[in-house]
Order: C-alpha cells, then sequence, then structure tokens
C-alpha cells in the first residue's frame, strides 16, 4: 500500500499551517516554495484540504490559508481521508456466499489502521518538532 506524493505533501502542509501563529494566514506561494513545489499543484491539494473542512482561505491581498479547526482535532486520517478518499484498500475479487475469510482479515487490518492513523494527531508532532528545536538551540 502506497499513499500518493499529494498525501505526504498534505501532511507536511498542515503541520506548517499548524505551526504559524494563531489566526494568522500564509499564501499559496510562499507554501509551495516552502515544499518546493508548483503553486498550481499545491492549490489542487490545498482545495482537497478545504473541501475537507480542515483549512480555510481567506481572499484576498492579504489573504491566504489557515487551519480551520482546532489542531487538537486534527488526526493523519483526516488528512489522508482529505486527499486519497475513503475506499476500501482491498475488496475480494471472488464471489462468496458466506463471506470472504481474506477479506475479513483484510478489512480488519485496515480497521486496526484507520484506528491508529485516527488517534494521531498532527500537533503531536508539531509539539515533537518544537521541542527537538528547543534541545538544538539550547531554549
Amino acid at each position: 500500500m502506497k499513499y500518493s506524493n499529494a498525501t505526504n505533501y498534505a501532511l507536511h502542509t498542515m503541520v506548517h499551517l499548524i505551526r504559524l501563529p494563531q489566526n494568522s494566514t500564509i499564501g499559496v506561494q510562499e507554501l509551495a516554495e516552502f515544499q518546493k513545489l508548483s503553486p498550481t499543484y499545491l492549490s489542487k491539494i490545498l482545495t482537497k484540504l478545504t473541501k475537507a473542512g480542515l483549512i480555510e482561505s481567506t481572499p484576498g491581498a492579504k489573504g491566504g490559508y489557515k487551519i480551520s479547526k482546532s489542531p487538537n482535532e486534527i488526526s493523519f486520517l483526516d488528512v489522508i481521508i482529505a486527499i486519497e478518499g475513503d475506499s476500501k484498500l482491498f475488496n475480494c475479487s471472488l464471489h462468496h456466499n458466506e463471506g470472504c475469510l481474506i477479506e475479513e482479515v483484510m478489512r480488519q487490518s485496515e480497521e486496526n489502521m484507520k484506528s491508529e492513523l485516527e488517534s494521531q494527531l498532527l500537533i503531536d508532532i508539531v509539539k515533537k518538532m518544537e521541542s527537538g528545536a528547543e534541545k538544538t538551540t539550547g531554549n
């Protein structure tokens, strides 16, 4: 199983947005430069994150993007679903009258993975990054 590059960029973008001072915004150009991406490509990712309600866009010269939910509520799974969708990873190709035991194992494994990703919050990554920065700067 592999997530798309868009998911990778979306997770990094969300962490960057969470690290911004509260209620401040950042433009797509600056976000794209931070990740060394084309602003057009990043705009597509930002649109998906906006539609999912994770971020909001403020138009205008002083506009940009910011987190729209509390950082304590945003999980890895929220971002993954915003980009990848919420379809099952495995579907049994055979039709069984009583169900497929292989599909049952795969379904349970997928549920376990989703549960784990839902329990992992992006704010925890931000806290680790900031505590690591304090150690290296001596603060």
